[in-house]
């Protein structure tokens, strides 16, 4: 399994010069030391202003961009496991989803389980607070609870059964003893008339995000004062921006310190709602991407069991039997690479979206110094294709 804090291959100190890096303008020199750790990024302008160490490493990239790997906030499974299903028989599976999704890009991510039994839910928590007791810096640093505190009329594919009444007494049930390893929890406000259920999950630290929602905008507005700060992908499962009632979306575009997850993968939402999206948040502020990817990522398309129906995967996008869209199977990045072929954002905005935002989001540094070189991903783009590609800049 991938270690994110692993030495690089060649201990030498490393300047990676000419680089461009989100947040940074110009070119950039970004220095890391004999323990493979980012130390300094420095303008270009100075390169020359510094005494390098004897045995340094120079590596040119060009004007090539550089950033951290992605964090994936919303992922519910891959290579077949839906993270629901978790127990200890197929437990041996995690980390080879940690070791697939690190060659996918990503340096981190919340396993998200969506509406399922309580039983269900207490026994894959139990299995995620075990690996991560026993690989404390493995890729997965919690978990995303998506229910099953939802509204009925706007459940989707989550199957009505399992959904519950958004209380104190039921969260404590779901939680169990694992409150201290769910980092999220995706929920309706309107389904909570005490107004008590936010402020308590905000107490024992969990982010707050809301979702599968009929909420109006003063409900929203509510609940944001309640403290929460996220919304769950931004357009699906919620009623739409309308003119006279805003509702749950428009409240939160439009809140400076709530932040909105959202699919790039062109069937959750079309581009020209996605380009709409990004220009009434001015790009850069309260957004980040989401994969939203079911089990069958990293699998061919076709017909695969999900929890006890059935989907059908075609072109990376899944549906049940009746057509209601219940997620895709494409990797984070295909999002940044989607931003920037529509032409929605620039290489830098769409980069960060993937990589900076989802770790403010959830109170994660986005600061490259003080990272491993490890994660450092390259972003290329060909003039002659408009193709955007990646890799990690060092291997292992």
């Amino acid at each position: 399994m991938p270690n994110p804090q692993s030495p690089i291959p060649d201990p030498r100190p490393i300047d990676i010069i000419n680089a461009r890096v989100p947040g940074y303008k110009d070119l950039q020199m970004i220095v890391v030391n004999y323990q493979g750790v980012i130390v300094q990024i420095l303008p270009m302008g100075i390169v020359f202003k510094r005494l390098p160490p004897p045995d340094l490493q120079v590596l040119d990239i060009a004007g090539d961009w550089v950033s951290l790997g992605g964090v994936d906030l919303q992922i519910n499974g891959a290579l077949g496991l839906a993270f629901p299903e978790l127990k200890t028989e197929n437990s041996d599976l995690l980390p080879k989803i940690c070791e697939f999704l690190w060659n996918a890009g990503v340096d981190a991510f919340l396993p998200t389980l969506v509406t399922t039994s309580v039983e269900n839910i207490q026994r894959s928590l139990a299995v995620i607070a075990e690996f991560m007791a026993t690989f404390p810096v493995s890729p997965i640093f919690g978990v995303h609870l998506e229910g099953p505190f939802l509204n009925f009329n706007k459940r989707g594919a989550h199957p009505a059964e399992y959904l519950l009444s958004l209380t104190i007494d039921e969260v404590k049930r779901v939680l169990g003893d694992y409150a201290d390893i769910v980092k999220v929890i995706t929920l309706a406000p309107e389904l909570d008339t005490t107004g008590e259920v936010i402020p308590y999950l905000c107490s024992n630290g969990i982010t707050v995000s809301l979702g599968h929602s009929q909420a109006t905008a003063t409900k929203a507005q509510q609940a944001f004062k309640l403290g929460a700060t996220m919304v769950t992908h931004a357009f699906n499962a919620m009623p739409p921006l309308h003119h006279r009632e805003p509702g749950l979306l428009g409240a939160a575009i439009t809140h400076p310190e709530v932040m909105c997850g959202f699919i790039a993968d062109g069937q959750h939402v079309t581009p020209t709602m996605l380009d709409i999206l990004l220009r009434a948040s001015h790009y850069d502020q309260g957004l980040f991407l989401v994969s939203d990817a079911l089990s069958p990522l990293g699998l061919p398309d076709g017909i695969y069991p999900w929890d006890t129906r059935q989907i059908e995967v075609k072109d990376g996008t899944a549906r049940l039997p009746d057509g209601t869209l219940s997620g895709t199977t494409l990797p984070l990045l295909l999002g940044v690479q989607n931003l920037v072929k529509w032409g929605i954002c620039d290489m830098e905005v769409a980069i960060a979206l993937a990589t900076d935002a989802p770790r403010k989001a959830i109170g994660l540094s986005a600061s490259i110094i003080g990272a491993s070189a490890t994660q450092l991903l390259r972003w290329q783009f060909d003039q002659a294709t408009k193709k955007l590609t990646w890799k990690r800049l060092l291997s292992n």
